[in-house]
């Protein structure tokens, strides 16, 4: 496929722009652990429940005012639907979003709130890409993808502009090292263009750590055919864009991958410590710190991309911990 634009770093300041005139900026929290004072960006808080709605919002208002009626197609197991679906009820479009069967019902059901048409299909043996492209041809709609995207990846990376807008603010300095969630690799290329000085890091749920692997392997590591199961519904992509890929790798981005059990770990803390609703895919950074994979340091910021959690699922990964788990886990 030829890349027609590339994401830069003007594109990123210009998307949070956009996003000041329409939605608060997210809180940052601030915690110690092991001693050292560490800065956490809040999206689980914004309106939508992740950090999904700055790149659905950035791409949408690119497109030109008279092309909007044929509206926008996206695919997403919840959050990056729930972005276009808010963007364009906003801005009076229609939305189709190709969603897979066993997305969690609280993405869904908020998806469906927000006046979005969702298709179903079988994570397992369709492809979400071929049907959505189907789709958006055939309506003669946008295909907006999750992270496969320019606009979105500048629009992501709005959250790292705005964190470090506040860090200034409290005479912190510069955020030196980002810590971030990855799925396609959206939000962590975006943030990459944002701060270019700072140092960045790349966490997924093991197994699904393809963006890790394609960094160490220096090309584009596929998931492969039988990946273990996993709580970060929202992390689940099997195979990362070149798009993302290129920017992370230019940037000398490193990976980590976490386990099921550090990720649970996380969402307590959170809910204990912050008093923050985080999901499984939006922990998986505060994961890696708290697991000791990523030694805590001054200027740090964690970014907590998500709070859409299956009501029951949370509930059972917030109690308390056997025996077991506590060792494994200690600090």
């Amino acid at each position: 496929m030829t890349i027609l634009r590339q994401p830069t770093r003007a594109g990123v300041r210009d998307a949070a722009a956009k996003l000041a005139q329409v939605v608060p900026t997210s809180p940052l929290f601030f915690h110690e652990i092991n001693g050292i004072n560490i800065a956490f960006k809040a999206e689980c808080l914004q309106p939508i429940g992740s950090f999904k709605l700055r790149g659905a919002w950035h791409r949408l208002t690119a497109i030109a005012p008279e092309s909007r009626s044929a509206g926008v197609v996206a695919f997403s197991s919840g959050n990056h639907a729930q972005g276009v679906a808010w963007a364009a009820r906003r801005l009076g479009m229609p939305a189709v979003i190709v969603m897979p069967t066993d997305a969690p019902a609280v993405k869904r059901e908020a998806t469906l709130a927000l006046g979005a048409e969702i298709v179903s299909y079988d994570r397992a043996t369709e492809s979400r890409e071929r049907l959505a492209a189907q789709l958006a041809a055939a309506r003669g709609a946008v295909l907006v993808p999750s992270f496969d995207d320019s606009w979105v990846i500048e629009g992501q990376g709005s959250a790292a502009i705005e964190a470090a807008a506040q860090m200034a603010a409290m005479q912190l300095g510069a955020p030196s090292h980002l810590v971030i969630p990855c799925g396609g690799g959206g939000l962590a290329a975006g943030c990459a263009l944002a701060l270019p000085e700072a140092q960045v890091t790349v966490v997924e749920p093991e197994g699904w750590d393809d963006m890790r692997r394609s960094l160490d392997a220096g090309w584009i590591e596929p998931v492969g055919d039988a990946p273990p199961n996993t709580a970060c519904d929202s992390l689940m992509t099997k195979q990362v864009s070149p798009l993302t890929f290129d920017v992370l790798s230019r940037r000398g981005v490193t990976g980590i991958a976490v386990s099921e059990a550090a990720i649970r770990e996380a969402q307590r803390w959170a809910a204990t410590r912050l008093r923050l609703v985080v999901e499984p895919g939006g922990a998986v950074a505060l994961a890696a710190v708290l697991s000791g994979q990523i030694a805590p340091a001054a200027g740090m910021l964690v970014i907590l991309s998500g709070g859409n959690v299956d009501p029951a699922a949370y509930a059972a990964a917030i109690a308390p911990k056997a025996a077991s788990e506590r060792a494994a886990l200690a600090l």
